[in-house]
């Protein structure tokens, strides 16, 4: 018999719950097959030869949120073979093993450190083993234990919103549905009634209420007015166990909006209104506004206005304001305050859309009375008509009244009207009228022709106010008369056959006119009466009016003898008086062929000469030498008669001072060209000194005394001028130098070489450097004669 032992562990919960325990049997191989096991109190000695047994568990309860300041004891863990003696571990493993719970390895006390919360974590899973101390190995094998975590009521119901918003419309029923709220609990809901929820309203009565089970908010007043309130706060409360005394609580809070419903009509604030008008507003015209209050809003609140009687029914509107839902009273038609002075109009004003449910409210519609009051204005003058169309004939003559205009004022005081023309209307003057009576005549001879229809435009203006003025368009029409005579519609050459045969046609003719006879165009055709007799065609009028066909009289001609036939037609029309014109048809003759193509016409033998005779070449082509010859002849003598031409040059020797100290030669400059060649060589006088020509000494100008005014050489001179001036032979303007005594007052007196007579002593130069730059040149030329005659 073998002896087994027993491992025993022990839990104490704790009050108020007892400590209970339920033996599990479990198989482990690989331990001793011999166990002892001690009794739960530790005193009996005796042996029981019982079967193997392992661990003895239980499945326990731990309270959460443990406020003890002691470690919470959970149990003791104990093997048989622990003698007591330090031989034996035990070692805890598993959820929250070390941490949250702790073991005593020497005496298997097993406690909690932490408070436990059992919405965290509900069930821990643990193990549990002895090993020895010594070598490690364990002395029973491993199992598993779990401690539950028992729910307290430590969480209160929490809303899924803060803050709720809805809306419910406004005159809703008893019990209408508004919004739901909802609130959860976290603690155990299996577990009593700790996680059970109960809905209460604490703020929103009378006029909601809330189902306590489902949380349901609705309304529980009727006919609550959104004009009278529109906001209301309800505050909602959930509370846990029940809603029993001690129950956890949470609350949340719902704004409710009473939405706008059309339970209102429009009403005016006043029942009569007055505006005022010029008479003068045209159509359109905004004369005032009125409006009607509605209490609710949106489209609840949309106006619409009409005209639903009054005197003014036809000559005013009234149109809506879509933005300020205001009633625009507007002109429908001219006015006239000679008419009518007052206007009293019925102006409605009702909502367009209507909710039958409230039909019973009274109609959604007010009406009031507008009166409106016409204003008297200095008004133009107005024409009978708006415009006038007038008729004439094309041969009336000047100073013939056409017609009539008429033109009052349309005020009380009946002012006279003056009548003129537009002259930008009548550029050429065409038409005049009488300033008085509105008489309209004619000022110039017509012309259908060139213009069929006159438009004008008559002024009416007030005598006594020139600005009150009106305007009418005038429409004459020019009426036609027989004055131009019909002519071909176009030019015709046309040409036969030498060999035609008789009454064959050649040509179809057609006229036009001008004129347009109210019974249309009539022409007749006919050969002029000198061409009649002896002509080898005829003419046949085709009866419509508008053609006539030529055909020949006869058989053959000879196109030799007559090549070319100029026919006379008259044409004349039916009209009074008649008119008649003679146009001429071109026949030529020409040969043809067997089956009539022409082949040759007179008309081309003209245009294509015939070949030209031997002899006639020869005095062209002798003609064209000749020509030649004196062409050549007259470009060789114009070259040798050509000479070296004149140098051109902007400076002249005569007109300007000219550096001879220059290094080199043959500057351009300096040579002049010859005058002579532009003279009369009967005018050149042998003692006249030739200005082409430099002069070999260049006596240098020197600064002398001004000179009084000599009657002498003044004489002289002028007699010079006059002379040059009236010569014949004279050069050309342009190479003619004209001379005139300067006088006194000039700082540099003369630089003419005439004074140049006197010595160089006599001669100062230190002036030429005050003149500026351009007197550099002679400065340097002429400021170093003194100083060269020093050294």
């Amino acid at each position: 018999m073998r002896t087994y032992r027993y491992f025993l562990l022990l839990f104490w919960v704790g009050q108020p719950y007892p400590t209970f325990s339920t033996p599990l049997s479990k198989r482990t191989s690989g331990f001793p097959a011999k166990k002892r096991a001690l009794e739960l109190s530790g005193n009996s000695k005796n042996e029981l030869n019982r079967s193997k047994r392992s661990w003895m568990w239980n499945q326990f309860f731990l309270l959460e949120e443990y406020t003890g300041s002691d470690y919470q004891y959970v149990g003791k863990l104990h093997s048989d073979q622990d003698r007591g003696d330090g031989s034996l571990k035990y070692i805890l493993s598993g959820d929250g093993a070390g941490d949250l719970f702790i073991i005593n390895e020497n005496t298997g006390d097993i406690q909690a450190t932490k408070r436990l919360d059992r919405e965290e974590k509900p069930v821990y899973i643990l193990r549990a083993q002895a090993v020895n101390r010594r070598t490690g190995r364990p002395v029973e094998p491993e199992s598993e234990f779990i401690i539950k975590i028992h729910d307290i009521n430590d969480n209160e119901p929490i809303f899924t919103k803060d803050v709720y918003t809805a809306t419910v419309p406004e005159m809703s029923d008893v019990g209408t549905f508004v919004v739901q709220v909802t609130a959860t609990d976290a603690d155990d809901p299996t577990y009593g009634n700790s996680a059970k929820v109960v809905y209460s309203i604490l703020q929103g009565q009378p006029y909601f209420s809330v189902e306590s089970e489902t949380g349901i908010i609705k309304t529980a007043l009727l006919n609550m007015d959104r004009e009278n309130r529109e906001q209301y706060q309800v505050v909602i409360q959930a509370k846990d166990m029940g809603g029993q005394m001690g129950g956890l609580s949470g609350t949340t809070t719902v704004n409710i909006t009473l939405t706008d419903v059309n339970d209102n009509p429009p009403r005016f604030p006043q029942s009569t209104y007055q505006f005022k008008t010029p008479e003068s507003s045209p159509p359109g015209t905004p004369i005032g506004r009125i409006k009607a209050s509605d209490a609710d809003v949106g489209e609840n609140a949309a106006i619409e206005y009409s005209i639903t009687d009054g005197e003014g029914l036809d000559m005013f509107d009234v149109i809506t304001d879509q933005e300020t839902q205001e009633g625009i009273i507007t002109v429908k038609k001219l006015l006239d305050f000679e008419k009518k002075k007052v206007y009293t109009l019925k102006v409605e004003a009702s909502n367009p859309h209507v909710e039958p449910r409230f039909l019973y409210l009274g109609p959604f519609k007010d009406s009031a009375t507008v009166r409106i009051v016409v204003e008297d204005v200095d008004e133009p003058p107005v024409f009978s008509k708006l415009a006038y169309v007038l008729q004439i004939r094309e041969d009336a003559q000047i100073n013939t009244t056409i017609g009539s205009v008429t033109a009052q004022d349309p005020d009380a005081a009946r002012n006279p009207v003056k009548y003129s023309v537009d002259r930008h209307t009548d550029m050429d003057r065409i038409f005049n009228i009488d300033s008085g009576n509105g008489s309209i005549f004619t000022s110039k001879l017509l012309d259908r022709e060139t213009l069929l229809w006159h438009n004008i435009t008559v002024i009416a203006t007030e005598i006594n106010n020139p600005k009150q003025s009106s305007r009418v368009p005038l429409y004459i029409k020019v009426l036609d008369v027989n004055d131009n005579a019909p002519e071909f519609a176009e030019f015709y050459e046309t040409f036969v056959c030498e060999k035609a045969k008789a009454d064959q046609l050649i040509q179809t003719l057609r006229a036009v006119d001008k004129d347009d006879p109210y019974s249309g165009h009539q022409f007749s055709f006919s050969l002029a009466p000198e061409a009649v007799s002896g002509s080898n065609f005829t003419i046949q009028d085709n009866k419509d009016n508008t053609s006539a066909c030529i055909h020949t009289r006869e058989k053959g001609d000879n196109r030799h003898e007559m090549s070319t036939y100029l026919l006379p037609v008259v044409i004349s029309d039916n009209d009074y008086p008649v008119q008649s014109s003679t146009g001429t048809v071109t026949v030529r003759v020409c040969a043809c062929d067997h089956h009539g193509n022409m082949q040759s016409c007179h008309a081309e033998a003209l245009i294509h000469p015939t070949g030209l005779s031997t002899g006639a070449l020869v005095a062209i082509l002798l003609c064209i030498v000749i020509l030649l010859v004196t062409v050549v002849l007259f470009a060789a003598l114009r070259r040798q008669r050509k000479k070296e031409p004149l140098i051109i040059s902007k400076e002249d020797i005569r007109d300007n001072i000219v550096s001879y100290n220059d290094e080199g030669g043959g500057e351009e400059d300096t040579q002049a060209f010859d005058i002579g060649t532009l003279r009369n060589p009967e005018a050149i006088e042998d003692n006249k000194l030739r200005r082409d020509i430099v002069p070999e000494a260049l006596f240098l100008p020197r600064r002398t005394p001004t000179a009084r005014d000599n009657t002498d050489v003044r004489d002289f001179i002028n007699q010079r001028l006059k002379e040059n001036d009236t010569d014949p032979t004279a050069p050309p303007y342009d190479s003619l130098a004209t001379y005139a005594y300067e006088g006194t007052g000039s700082v540099a007196d003369s630089l003419s070489s005439l004074e140049s007579v006197t010595t160089d002593g006599d001669q100062d130069y230190d002036y030429l450097s005050d003149w500026g730059p351009r007197f550099k040149k002679l400065a340097d030329m002429y400021g170093g004669v003194d100083s060269d005659k020093d050294s």
